[in-house]
């Protein structure tokens, strides 16, 4: 009864703002765009499933809005970058939330072992912040966004791990995902023939080559922990031609921290190959002759690190020039590392500091030794829950799934180096998602043996 007296009110309200807004603004975009908006909170709270859907197929395939700009210390090339993603996670976040308070049994938070690092980093985040705002070192705005988006991943995670009861829910969800993958792949496949640096769709006037590069990396080690392990010889042709999609544009991206990151990706393949020896010398075999078959965009970039002309702004490591890009890296960690002790404990608040084109100096500064070492705890708590669950499972399509998973984090790891990778939306949001079908893994795999279907390789439409 009340449910259903929830349903009247929620439908009442719709109808006289939508009448309210049709009589204010009858000829604005104004009124189509709350309507889509109505649309989807609706369909999202029936059904969670529906709006996870929409949300898989917009992490890639949505375009992005320039908000704000940084000023002052947090102005050189911080500006707030909002895409269709965060304002449909905002309005199936809030459906998820009005949901579970009609529909209590449903519980808001899973308890998992990731719940308290999650806690303990937002937290250091949201402190570090307000001090900073406080203190005149982050503007308001600008802070309060970069913190929102750190919600978004936390919600994407518990929204997953609350709402999926079973093999093929889940299945749909990794379904969905590969064939994002797969469609933004093709798009950058596309790009090549116009010359520049491969970047996903919708990017605005200058692409992030660097993050589509990190994202093509986590998915490829997705398909290829999947191909190791699929039985169905129909699920093996369709990865592998979803890793043949893959290659092309990753390697056209030019970013040398994707190539930094394909490499520990493969190496962790291959190490937990069932032919491990074999796998990992011919992974070194490909490795050593790669420069004979890689096309000449790709040596050329790598040889350009160490090669380009003498310009203002380079320096030597180890007595080697390296190039200006590579140069104003290295010259913001040291910048990072020299004044992080100015504010060593809860750091400068998040966007408090000069752009740092990597992610742990930047997690230092911002956050200072608190928040580093919260976020140190968040990566390993991932990486033994990781590590457990691939333990526990017996079906080797999930074992593969998990294999693949643990590769790509690793991967990212080291994309880290040169990027925010954990700080990227089109990154942070399927990763975060696969983090949370991970958690429930063991869990699926449990319910799904005492059932009366099989658990095999065959039952999984693509992995």
């Amino acid at each position: 009864m009340v449910r259903s007296f929830f349903f009247i009110i929620l439908f009442l309200a719709a109808a006289l703002f939508t009448g309210f807004l049709s009589s204010q603004y009858s000829t604005s975009p104004i009124l189509f765009q709350v309507l889509i908006a109505l649309s989807i909170f609706v369909l999202a709270f029936l059904k969670i499933e529906w709006g996870l859907y929409i949300l898989i197929f917009s992490m890639l395939l949505s375009p992005e809005f320039m908000v704000s700009q940084a000023p002052g210390g947090a102005g050189l090339g911080r500006g707030v970058t909002l895409r269709l993603e965060d304002f449909l996670l905002v309005i199936i976040g809030f459906s998820w939330f009005a949901r579970n308070a009609v529909y209590k049994e449903l519980g808001l938070f899973l308890k998992t072992p990731l719940n308290k690092p999650i806690f303990f980093y937002l937290l250091v985040c949201i402190l570090s912040t307000c001090l900073g705002i406080m203190a005149g070192r982050v503007a308001a705005g600008t802070g309060f966004f970069f913190v929102l988006k750190y919600f978004e991943y936390v919600i994407v995670f518990f929204m997953l791990v609350n709402y999926v009861e079973n093999l093929k829910q889940m299945n749909r969800f990794l379904l969905c995902l590969l064939i994002t993958c797969f469609v933004v792949s093709i798009i950058g496949m596309l790009q090549i023939p116009g010359g520049g640096r491969v970047s996903a769709p919708f990017e605005g006037e200058v692409g992030e080559p660097n993050t589509f590069g990190g994202y093509l990396v986590f998915m490829g080690a997705i398909a290829a922990g999947l191909f190791s392990k699929a039985e169905s010889l129909k699920v093996k042709q369709l990865l592998a031609v979803l890793i043949m999609a893959i290659i092309p544009p990753f390697l056209f991206t030019q970013s040398r921290a994707s190539y930094l990151a394909a490499i520990p990706v493969c190496l962790a393949l291959g190490l937990m190959a069932e032919k491990r020896v074999l796998i990992v010398g011919l992974i070194l075999i490909s490795l050593a002759i790669s420069p004979l078959f890689l096309p000449a965009t790709v040596k050329n970039r790598i040889i350009f690190t160490f090669t380009q002309p003498k310009e203002a702004g380079q320096i030597a490591v180890a007595g080697v020039r390296v190039d200006t890009s590579l140069s104003a890296r290295i010259v913001s960690w040291k910048e990072a590392l020299q004044d992080w002790p100015k504010h060593p404990i809860l750091g400068y608040g998040v966007t408090g500091y000069q752009f740092i084109d990597a992610q742990f100096p930047r997690i230092l500064v911002e956050t200072g030794i608190v928040g580093f070492m919260a976020f140190i705890y968040l990566l390993f708590s991932i990486f033994k829950l990781t590590i457990l669950n691939l333990r526990k499972l017996k079906t080797p399509y999930l074992k593969g799934l998990v294999i693949g998973f643990l590769a790509g984090y690793i991967g990212l790891l080291f994309h880290a180096i040169g990027a925010n990778t954990f700080i990227i939306v089109r990154i942070m949001e399927p990763f975060w998602f696969f983090v949370g079908i991970v958690t429930v893994l063991p869990t699926l795999e449990g319910a799904e043996q005492l059932s009366t279907e099989p658990v095999n390789g065959a039952s999984v439409r693509f992995a």
